[in-house]
């Protein structure tokens, strides 16, 4: 039994909007699966893609009550490549974003809707990525983050330490998932993850499963829905999907 992560989740005030942005940050097709959301995949994909990590906007009543702790980061092939994105990002309505981080190599944007992410400067480790680096999580303790999150998925944990972890698709592509300690968690964003059992498991039984790693169970005004929303052990909401 496991899970994967397939897509990153954003609150959005106006999903075709802020969608749009996304979209062509990534250089990503754009579909629908109903009225309100707005979905983003590779080109090329062919579902079910067990490596695939997607992008989903989703508008909500009030996305400004709706906080997560993650953000994305975007992989760069140089640092012309860099700069070009940057000015990129900004004539589609990203703006500079500071958020404490000082002098340092990565660029820190926010979208047309505010939400932070940075645009790092060339590293080998994401040479293969893909557009979307990493996603980030912020948290208190990385370690225990990383205990949790490598049983909760079929990813490879492939470096841990007290300040920072790092995991993988198993199958050794796409982003990689980190979690970073940060002593004081001030700034918030609306992105949160979605896991998927595979095709012939159970949510329920995955589910189940989580609870007794220390996820709980959340209730953010979801209503009667076929997703399962729980929280990590430091409180991060995601969605257990149903199989697919």
């Amino acid at each position: 039994m496991a899970l994967r992560l397939v897509q990153v989740n954003f609150k959005a005030r106006d999903d075709s909007a802020l969608g749009q942005f996304w979209a062509d940050a990534l250089d990503w097709g754009v579909s629908s699966e109903g009225p309100g959301v707005t979905n983003h995949e590779p080109p090329g994909l062919v579902l079910p893609d067990p490596a695939a990590v997607c992008v989903d906007v989703v508008t909500v009543q009030d996305p400004e009550s709706v906080k997560y702790r993650a953000h994305l980061d975007l992989a760069t092939s140089s640092l012309a490549h860099q700069a070009e994105l940057v000015a990129r990002l900004k004539t589609l309505g990203a703006t500079s974003a500071d958020i404490g981080q000082g002098d340092v190599p990565w660029t820190v944007l926010a979208d047309p809707e505010g939400n932070v992410f940075c645009v790092l400067e060339p590293r080998a480790i994401y040479g293969d990525t893909g557009p979307i680096a990493a996603v980030v999580v912020s948290c208190a303790d990385p370690r225990a983050m990383a205990r949790f999150w490598k049983v909760a998925m079929d990813w490879t944990l492939h470096e841990v330490t007290d300040d920072f972890a790092r995991l993988r698709s198993a199958a050794g592509v796409g982003p990689y998932l980190e979690f970073v300690r940060v002593a004081d968690i001030t700034v918030w964003t609306r992105v949160h993850l979605d896991l998927r059992p595979y095709p012939h498991d159970d949510q329920a039984a995955e589910v189940a499963r989580l609870r007794t790693l220390g996820a709980m169970d959340a209730d953010i005004g979801q209503g009667d829905v076929p997703w399962v929303v729980l929280t990590d052990p430091e409180g991060n909401e995601f969605c257990v999907l149903t199989p697919g």
